[in-house]
This record gives C-alpha cells, sequence and structure tokens, in this order.
C-alpha cells in the first residue's frame, strides 16, 4: 500500500508540473506557458423565482457589460449554448435562461400552468426585471424568437441588437415540417394532438441535430441523450403538445413582429442553418424585407447551427457585437 501511495503521489506531482508545461505558439512558433493562456469567466448556475415559477439561468460575464440575452429553442434548453456563454463572456454579460418545461426550470403540470408563448414573453421580462436589466442584446433560435419577439414588443426600447438564428417571423418560412402542426392548430383534435407525439420521441430528437449537417462527427450524441432526458420526464409530452398548439398564436404576431423591424431598426446578424428542414432557409431571406442593414450569413449546416459550425459563427458573433455595442 506505502508503494502505491509513493507511486500515485509522483504521478499528480508529474501532472502538476504538466499543466505549467510549454505549448506551442502558431502564430510566433516560440512557446507559451499554459498560464500565460485566457481563462473564460466562470459560468454561474441560478435560479430566480418570477411570478411563482423556479426558472434557471445560466450567468457569466462582467455585471456591468453589455448584456447578451441568449433564447433556446425545442427541444433544447440554455445547454445550447454551453459552448457560446464563455466565448462571449469576456467582454460581454451573458444570460441564458431555460423555459419552464425545459432544462432546469419548473415543470409544473400543463393543467396548472399555463404553457404559451405569451407566458414565456412575461417570465422571461420578469426575469430581466428581477435582475435589473434595462437594455439587451437578443440571440433568438426556434422557439427563442417568438419569445424574444414578444418581448421587445413589450420593450421596443430595450433591444440593443438582435442575433437571429434559424427563428421564423414570416410565413414563407413555415414549410412541410409544419404541415401536421397546422392540422393541430386548425381544429385542436385529439387526433392530431396524437399525431404530433413523434415529434417528442428519440428518433426525432437526434434527426433535429444531425439532419443536414456538414459533418454528423461533429455533432456530440449527448446532446440528444440529455434533450430526450428531459423530455421523457413525466407529464413533459403533454406540456411539449400544449407549446406545439400554442406556437400557433405567433403567426397572427408576425406583422407586429415585422412592424418593430421596420420601426426600430435594431442592429441585426443573421447566422442561419441553411439545411434546416423545420426552419429552412425560405425564412431568413424575408428578414431583409424589413432589415435591408441586416447582415446575413447562410451557412452550411441544420438546426443546431452552434453545434457544428461554432468556428464559423463566433467570430461572425462577436465581431459583430463588438460593432454594435459599444458603448451600450
Amino acid at each position: 500500500m506505502t508503494n502505491i501511495r509513493h507511486y500515485l503521489k509522483i504521478v499528480a506531482i508529474g501532472t502538476a508540473l504538466a499543466s505549467f508545461a510549454a505549448i506551442p505558439d502558431a502564430t510566433s512558433g516560440q512557446t507559451q506557458p499554459y498560464v500565460d493562456q485566457p481563462v473564460a469567466p466562470v459560468t454561474h448556475y441560478r435560479t430566480a423565482k418570477i411570478d411563482g415559477s423556479d426558472i434557471f439561468y445560466r450567468e457569466a460575464g462582467p455585471a456591468d457589460a453589455p448584456v447578451v440575452l441568449l433564447l433556446h429553442g425545442f427541444p433544447t434548453s440554455s445547454h445550447m449554448f454551453r459552448n457560446l456563454i464563455p466565448a462571449l463572456s469576456a467582454r460581454y454579460h451573458v444570460i441564458a435562461p431555460d423555459y419552464p418545461g425545459f432544462g432546469q426550470s419548473s415543470a409544473p403540470d400543463h393543467k396548472k400552468f399555463a404553457y404559451t408563448f405569451a407566458n414565456y414573453a412575461d417570465l422571461m421580462d420578469g426575469l430581466m426585471n428581477k435582475l435589473n436589466v434595462k437594455r439587451y442584446a437578443m440571440y433568438v433560435m426556434d422557439y427563442g424568437a417568438p419569445v424574444g419577439y414578444r418581448l421587445a414588443l413589450k420593450h421596443p426600447e430595450r433591444v440593443s441588437a438582435l442575433i437571429i438564428q434559424n427563428g421564423n417571423a414570416y410565413e414563407e418560412g413555415l414549410k412541410k415540417f409544419w404541415d401536421p402542426i397546422k392540422a393541430y392548430w386548425a381544429d385542436g383534435s385529439a387526433a392530431h394532438r396524437k399525431a404530433l407525439e413523434v415529434l417528442v420521441k428519440p428518433e426525432t430528437t437526434k434527426f433535429q441535430y444531425t439532419d443536414g449537417m456538414s459533418d454528423v462527427s461533429r455533432i456530440d450524441p449527448d446532446n440528444w441523450v440529455h434533450d430526450q432526458a428531459l423530455l421523457d420526464r413525466p407529464g413533459n409530452m403533454d406540456i411539449q403538445l400544449d407549446l406545439f398548439h400554442d406556437y400557433g398564436s405567433n403567426v397572427p404576431l408576425y406583422p407586429k413582429f415585422q412592424a418593430f423591424f421596420r420601426e426600430r431598426k435594431p442592429p441585426t446578424l443573421i447566422v442561419w442553418g441553411k439545411n434546416d428542414f423545420i426552419f429552412p432557409a425560405d425564412g431568413a431571406g424575408p428578414y431583409l424585407r424589413d432589415l435591408p442593414d441586416a447582415e446575413m450569413h447562410m451557412i452550411d449546416t441544420g438546426h443546431f447551427a452552434l453545434e457544428d459550425k461554432a468556428d464559423e459563427m463566433v467570430p461572425l458573433i462577436r465581431s459583430f457585437l463588438d460593432r454594435k455595442l459599444s458603448g451600450s
């Protein structure tokens, strides 16, 4: 036993010393110690009580820096931003919440809680007020688009910029994927509700992460395993089906969203996975009608673009924020 302990001590010391070993500097050809490399600010994992709901959120970056609010899509949570947050938090105050029924936020029974996009927007507004955030740029994706745009209608003066990634505000963007969901909007029948259960199943969750990707080997399988574990919680199927139905309430608001774009002209970056089957490229171009100065980049990837193309998207996002939020 003494020999084993002695061996483990040697290994531990060697590992500690190795952490300070020199590494190559790609630009100079010289070596730099690990200790000199920049480290991203710590991400904090917090929960706030908003109107009786426990809203979980990730937070990182300087408290006095411009705020970037990250609004996630289906079927994920703030987990989808786990790699983007440290990429932005050296210069920005980044906040990424989970909606009720997603991630680590509370998930009350659907008969006791209104799973609607209006309610989600109210809760996100409540979170911003709780954190005393009066101005923010928004990254909106999938469900995050109607949540964020409803928030913008409530407080247009608070929106400093938009980053739009596969999030819809135009009927041109509701293509084939949406046909069975539209049928449910039309009559709310039990049969059409039942037909949508497949959208909450493991094969569909995996499909969202892999379809249209430029290189599936870049996609971490833990993504769909993580999301599906949360979708499979008791009662969550009904939560998601309620949200599929309520998504139809966003479509009549599209003209108001578009009026916000035209009238307020928020600085806008569009980074869109052009191979997305759910929110296809058809939904990206129409933004330029109302935001002609928007910067648009169609990326060779699918729905969860950050999982595949963060190396392409992060420099675009940083550059945009640095140019548009200076002095905010």
